[in-house]
């Protein structure tokens, strides 16, 4: 598959020069996003990180020169639609992130629905807010890039993933939908599928998270694989690679390999 991989054309249009270009990241302020935010500051991006914690913010900022903070609830749509205005009338958008996410494990003997609602609302309708709002640029200018960060959790139906992971599976599936409506039209579409990584979110987990990573870590392998052009970028191959399996496995085996492994 590997080899297969590169004899193949990349999906997308690679990006290796990051200098002088504008990158917004809504869900900027810990984690992946910060991470990324911080390692494409480091290679001349003009960063631009959005969340809600204005302190958190000011502080990337303090530390990255050059770069912007635009304090946003990503679940407010009209707060979404006037940031993009801001930030598309000081200059074009030549790649937008959504890292913004919610999480809390959860299995069906503890529904939470208030929560799971929740989970909808910053997870997935957030997404929806922020293309709502960069799609008509980009299409008018026939350039840019979308990146979606989804989760393996979004692959099948895992154990406390009741709330998170249908939320993923939409995510991924918004930007399969995605590639192949904006890809004739010159605008790049990635979806960023990780594994476990050490952030806020995954910091209450009572379980064991295999071949966790660092944000940095992930941030590294997110920029690989947007300078590779690919669709999916999936990480740490170890264990994502094993995850992927799992989705072509008949469900009378998956459901019972699950069960013996994580229940």
């Amino acid at each position: 598959m590997p080899l297969l991989s590169a004899l193949l054309p990349p999906l997308n249009p690679p990006q290796t020069d990051w200098r002088g270009k504008t990158v917004w990241i809504v869900g900027a302020s810990s984690g992946i996003g910060h991470a990324t935010a911080s390692a494409l500051h480091g290679l001349g991006a003009r960063v631009v990180v959005s969340a809600r914690q204005d302190a958190l913010l000011t502080a990337f900022v303090a530390q990255h020169p050059g770069s912007q903070a635009l304090v946003l609830d990503a679940t407010d749509q009209q707060a979404v639609l006037a940031a993009a205005h801001q930030l598309l009338e000081q200059a074009p958008l030549d790649c937008v992130v959504y890292c913004a996410g919610h999480y809390r494990a959860m299995r069906a003997d503890a529904m939470d629905v208030p929560d799971m609602k929740r989970h909808v609302t910053i997870n997935y309708l957030g997404a929806l807010y922020l293309l709502d709002a960069v799609l008509p640029a980009l299409l008018a200018r026939g350039a840019g890039h979308i990146s979606l960060v989804g989760s393996v959790a979004g692959y099948r139906g895992l154990p406390n993933s009741l709330a998170y992971g249908p939320t993923k599976a939409a995510l991924i599936n918004l930007a399969e939908t995605l590639y192949l409506d904006l890809h004739g039209k010159g605008i790049g579409v990635s979806i960023i599928n990780p594994g476990f990584v050490q952030t806020p979110l995954t910091a209450n987990n009572d379980f064991a998270m295999p071949a966790l990573l660092t944000p940095q870590q992930a941030a590294t392998a997110i920029l690989k694989g947007w300078a590779r052009g690919n669709f999916e970028i999936h990480f740490p191959k170890r264990f994502t690679l094993w995850l992927k399996a799992l989705r072509i496995l008949p469900n009378r085996v998956f459901f019972q390999l699950v069960r013996r492994v994580a229940l």
